[in-house]
């Protein structure tokens, strides 16, 4: 039997997966994945990815989490794998990409205050993020590290064809004759911050027992205001990807920005 697993939507944390769930949105965290994946009892896995990325450190031990899993791992991109979920995306032994999807990979960003020896430090620390996620690139397409950074440096949009070119991915999905390989995006569906800090330390914190009722009284109306905002910063998205470094804002915390 194979088992289906859906990475959808950002790459949050766990202690944030609660509010995603209550606002019924997609999202992924790597609690959710881990349950699924002792779940599954090592039988073969699907893993279905469109997503725009979302925090490092948690796409990384969702990437972790895949590679250790002993059973067969097939990554289907249907829709996008950007940023952090193109992390995720090279956990599969195999990975096949929709004729329709798409790929993205650029360099981490992390908002960031203080004097200028607090800014050296940071930009440090994000040169060294990219070098610990760029492993999972070298490790899947045999691509050298400088090539790779290069590519996230320049933030690298690719098709299907370029993704098997680069040897991310190792099929294209729903050929007559598959094409293979003979070798070897959106924070802006992510909640706003305030959203997630007002819920955690305002009336509303999920701690004090407050009940479902308590929160629709409370927030009559903020549901559809929130969405209709995420709505319209999809909708402003460009529909076809810009080659261009695009620089949008930022999340707390350590992100693949998108």
């Amino acid at each position: 039997m194979t088992v289906k697993i859906d990475v959808k939507g950002p790459i949050i944390s766990n202690d944030e997966a609660w509010i995603y769930d209550w606002f019924e949105m997609d999202a992924t965290s790597p609690g959710k994945i881990t349950k699924q994946l002792d779940n599954a009892n090592s039988e073969d896995l699907i893993v279905s990815i469109n997503s725009p990325g979302g925090y490092v450190d948690e796409g990384s031990e969702i990437y972790t989490a895949l590679k250790n899993y002993p059973g067969h791992v097939e990554v289907q991109i249907v829709g996008l794998a950007a940023s952090a979920a193109s992390v995720i995306a090279m956990a599969g032994d195999k990975v096949r990409i929709s004729p329709t999807a798409k790929i993205m990979i650029h360099n981490t960003a992390k908002w960031h205050g203080g004097d200028h020896r607090d800014m050296e430090k940071a930009a440090e620390m994000l040169k060294i993020t990219d070098r610990a996620i760029v492993n999972a690139y070298v490790i899947k397409s045999g691509k050298s590290e400088e090539e790779l950074l290069n590519m996230m440096a320049e933030e690298t949009w690719m098709g299907p064809q370029q993704a098997l070119e680069n040897n991310f991915a190792d099929e294209i999905m729903f050929m007559e004759n598959p094409i293979k390989m003979t070798a070897s995006t959106a924070t802006a569906a992510m909640l706003p911050q305030k959203v997630i800090d007002g819920f955690r330390n305002g009336t509303m914190n999920k701690g004090q027992g407050i009940t479902k009722e308590d929160l629709n009284a409370a927030l009559s109306g903020l549901k559809n205001e929130i969405l209709n905002d995420l709505q319209n910063n999809i909708e402003e998205q460009p529909k076809e990807p810009n080659p261009k470094p695009v620089k949008n804002s930022g999340i707390k915390g350590l992100l693949l920005k998108l």
